[in-house]
């Protein structure tokens, strides 16, 4: 499954009750329902995504899958609970090679707490670095859209007050654009 699609269900997960929290991702980790072994299909249904992405995370060496006697993947709730995890921090962009690095940490056991830590905390950095990027070109482009004349979305301070006011425009007569080399239509900087 795409990544898009991922992100829309886990946040629809979410619900409206205010910012994510602990209680929130217990909601999305919880497992009530999974008693017994779950095949293949079942689990990239639960998770939405697909077989071939669980095959992957098993050659990669981030989940160990038990098989039945026909040689099927049975995936008990450890296993479905490690693949939260794993699809959470992929959807945060966390590399492959530092998820494995990871795995491999908390195979090794408690004495590797601290790395582990660590490693949370520069992608936490990292994440909030992200949201902070991406909230300045959610600002550019609400900028560009009130300087069309468009209306900025309901996530965005009134930039009316924060923008500077253009002059009015004089009508011309059509193919008379008085502009200069570089300049464009709305006048401002590209």
């Amino acid at each position: 499954m795409a990544t898009d699609e991922l992100m829309r269900k886990a946040l629809e997960a979410l619900r409206d009750d205010g910012p994510p929290s602990v209680e929130a991702i217990h909601r999305l980790t919880d497992l009530g329902g999974v008693h017994e072994p779950m095949m293949i299909n079942e689990v990239a249904d639960l998770l939405d995504i697909s077989p071939h992405t669980l095959r992957y995370y098993e050659r990669a060496g981030l989940v160990e899958v038990a098989r039945d006697g026909n040689g099927h993947r049975l995936y008990d709730a450890e296993a479905v609970r490690r693949l939260v995890f794993l699809t959470r921090m992929r959807l945060a962009g966390m590399p492959m090679r530092d998820l494995q690095h990871y795995i491999t940490l908390v195979e090794a056991g408690k004495h590797t707490v601290p790395e582990r830590l660590d490693m949370l905390i520069e992608h936490r950095d990292t994440i909030c670095r992200r949201i902070r990027e991406l909230a300045l070109s959610l600002t550019a482009v609400e900028y560009k859209i009130a300087t069309y004349g468009g209306w900025t979305g309901p996530d965005v301070q009134d930039l009316d007050t924060a923008l500077p006011r253009e002059p009015q425009r004089r009508t011309q007569a059509a193919g008379t654009d008085k502009r200069g080399a570089g300049e464009r239509a709305d006048g401002g900087p590209e």
